[in-house]
């Protein structure tokens, strides 16, 4: 009887939550009490999504297929819908099965539940509902299983996994039928349970490449900066784990001596920091298209779904779609876990790139499969771990002092990498975090109704 009442009573909030949009009350009004400074700025404007720069735009015309105003479209639809999946992640609690995108201009979110109950809240709030029979718990719970198997045993013909959700369901690729299903069984799950591809496609590592500005690790491999960030007063800029151990010394693309890797891990992750010496200077620049700079403002991640752009020496920039989050990739190097994986195109020698949605850094190569020539697949390592695992704050163009990481967060404070569902304190105030990133400067939730919910 108790279980029923907490059950029926997160259901009275969802429709609720859905009346207050059915109603014409804006979404920032139903989140956040306009301050006397006037109104709440939107998700496309907190994100930057209705200001993209000249090279992102160019790219998505091209590699998308779009128009200059389906593109515009696009990234205002897609900083909207991150925002309002938030919200009914939180509010749908455990039923939630996941949120995606579709349509040409990213202008359906979808989101997938396991109570038909909830699809009418769903719909009050402008997306499609699907009721599927997986929480997005329960696939996560799949997924650990196989990597625990993964940990005791060879994974090389069976190098990528990962949760579907569009699919609702979570995937082996592997080289055979069989290889799949032994690794199924290994990790003691029923062979109906995951679905299986046969693909002759093996991601590797692209280590030869680099995607913002070059730079050379020890005199002979050569990588690319991903995205610049600060420890404390030391600047430097954060890459990929393969490209080079702790205390490996770095030069840059006009060959001066650079810095030295602070932190480094592969396998397992692929992430890794370089703290750069004077006179290198940290910006919040990506290199664009033709020599241009994409400025970035933050480290929202992006839905499945959206487009995403990345930046590499020897393919220059190119764009394409989220597909999966948490996917597992097995390398001849050895198994990474939670990369993204894209429909982005690379090649070697892109390696430690950045990708970014928008004005948003989203990761840095780590591998792919195939080229731009034909197409291909890719996998980044997400940017806000990294963030988070190195007590790193990412360089943007508005950003200020961070608080020191480390310590379990009670209270909003800048720098601090937040998951979604996450609740914090500010000015005596409880807000939910609707989307994942890393806290900038102007970012506080009394501001930003597009990353925090008043509870």
């Amino acid at each position: 009887m108790v279980h029923r009442h907490a059950v029926t009573g997160r259901r009275v909030a969802l429709t609720a939550l859905g009346a207050l949009v059915a109603t014409g009350i804006p979404d920032s009004v139903a989140a956040e009490p306009t301050p006397a400074a006037g109104p709440l700025p939107s998700a496309a404007q907190t994100l930057g999504a209705d200001r993209p720069s000249a090279p992102v735009l160019r790219a998505l015309e091209r590699d998308l297929g779009l128009t200059p105003a389906q593109v515009s479209r696009r990234l205002v639809n897609e900083a909207e819908a991150g925002t309002r999946a938030g919200r009914l992640r939180n509010a749908l609690g455990d039923r939630f099965a996941g949120a995606w995108l579709r349509g040409t201009t990213s202008q359906e979110l979808m989101v997938a539940t396991t109570d038909a109950a909830d699809v009418p809240a769903i719909k009050a709030q402008g997306a499609t509902a699907t009721v599927v029979q997986k929480t997005l718990r329960d696939l996560r719970a799949t997924k650990q299983k196989l990597d625990a198997a993964a940990a005791r045993g060879s994974t090389l013909e069976t190098p990528l996994w990962y949760v579907d959700i569009p699919a609702n369901r979570v995937v082996v690729e592997a080289g055979s039928k069989a290889a799949a299903a032994a690794f199924v069984k290994a990790a003691g799950l029923d062979g109906g349970s995951v679905g299986v591809k046969v693909t002759a496609n093996r991601p590797r590592l692209m280590e030869d490449v680099t995607g913002g500005d070059a730079y050379y690790i020890d005199g002979t491999a050569r990588c690319s900066v991903g995205f610049s960030v600060t420890k404390g007063e030391q600047e430097g800029f954060a890459s990929a784990g393969h490209c080079g151990k702790q205390g490996a010394r770095t030069t840059g693309h006009n060959k001066a001596d650079q810095g030295t890797f602070q932190a480094s891990t592969f396998p397992g992750k692929d992430m890794s920091w370089v703290a750069v010496d004077a006179p290198w200077t940290a910006t919040p620049n990506v290199q664009g298209e033709g020599g241009q700079k994409v400025q970035i403002t933050g480290s929202v991640q992006a839905l499945v779904g959206a487009a995403v752009c990345r930046s590499g020496s020897t393919t220059g920039w190119h764009c394409g779609k989220v597909e999966q989050h948490d996917t597992s990739v097995s390398y001849a190097e050895g198994k990474v876990d939670g990369l993204t994986r894209t429909t982005v195109c690379a090649e070697p020698g892109d390696s430690g790139g950045p990708y970014v949605s928008g004005v948003q850094a989203q990761g840095v190569t780590s591998g792919g499969s195939g080229d731009c020539k034909t197409g291909g697949t890719t996998f980044y390592q997400p940017v806000n771990p990294l963030l988070s695992e190195f007590g790193l704050t990412l360089k943007t163009a508005d950003a200020e002092s961070p608080a020191p990481q480390g310590s379990v967060a009670q209270t909003w404070a800048a720098g601090r990498v937040y998951e979604a569902g996450v609740t914090v304190t500010h000015a005596g105030v409880r807000y939910q975090c609707l989307q994942t990133h890393q806290a900038q400067g102007p970012w506080a939730p009394t501001r930003t109704p597009a990353l925090w919910q008043r509870v």
